[in-house]
């Protein structure tokens, strides 16, 4: 019984802990992302513009006016701050517009954009194509030397351009600009949502805490022996 109640134990405080740790990244990458570049958002910019009636600025970010979502990233201005490479955008696929025009980037990958599923406005230097194509958008304009990429499409409803279609037994949802992931309905799970019944998840956590705690003990002796030995 006292064996059981310390492996549950132990299994709590490592679901804590990386619990805590993904916190701490979190704010870590907002900051990061936030003051990618000095100042905060031009009062021209679009991002200004939709940001004071929809939430308050902070940096190069707007965040969601309502203290239950604090962190909640709905707008990013990094427009004219000599960027030439994006990888990724960190935390802030939950943003609406992004404006990333008046930068010397010569190649941008859809990628950046996957999960960006509530983007609706992207504004991009205009050599730039939108990600997904003409087809992911509503409306595609060059304005001088910016893209405005307007209204995303739903992947799902482009049957024509998807490349797979989702199994039986799940559902189609939209995952960003020309991409779309496919999750299993209720009471369907595993491969190809093949599997009907319940997720089994107590035998799973049991099988999880249990490797943990076999690693974690040979780990622990081998280091015991490397000090004995020294």
């Amino acid at each position: 019984m006292t064996a059981n109640v310390t492996v549950s134990s132990m299994y709590l405080f490592t679901v804590l802990l990386l619990l805590f740790n993904v916190y701490v990244n979190s704010q870590d990458t907002d900051a990061q992302l936030c003051q990618m570049c000095e100042g905060t958002i031009r009062h021209d910019s679009p991002v200004w513009s939709f940001c004071i009636t929809k939430g308050y600025v902070k940096g190069h970010c707007c965040f969601k006016n309502n203290t239950s979502d604090v962190d909640t990233i709905i707008g990013l201005d990094l427009s004219n701050c000599s960027i030439s490479h994006v990888e990724h955008l960190y935390n802030s696929s939950t943003a609406l517009i992004i404006d990333l025009s008046n930068n010397p980037i010569s190649n941008l990958s859809d990628y950046v954009f996957q999960g960006f599923s509530q983007l609706t406005q992207l504004l991009l230097p205009s050599k730039l194509e939108c990600p997904g194509g003409r087809a992911s958008w509503e409306k595609v304009e060059v304005k001088s030397i910016t893209r405005i990429c307007e209204g995303q499409k739903n992947a799902c409803n482009q049957t024509v351009q998807m490349p797979l279609v989702c199994p039986e037994n799940s559902l189609c949802s939209p995952y960003g600009p020309g991409f779309f992931e496919c999750s299993c309905l209720n009471n369907f799970h595993g491969y190809k949502c093949m599997r009907q019944g319940e997720f089994p998840l107590v035998k799973v956590l049991g099988i999880l805490t249990a490797s943990t705690v076999v690693v974690s003990s040979v780990l622990w002796f081998t280091q015991r022996r490397k000090v004995k030995n020294t």
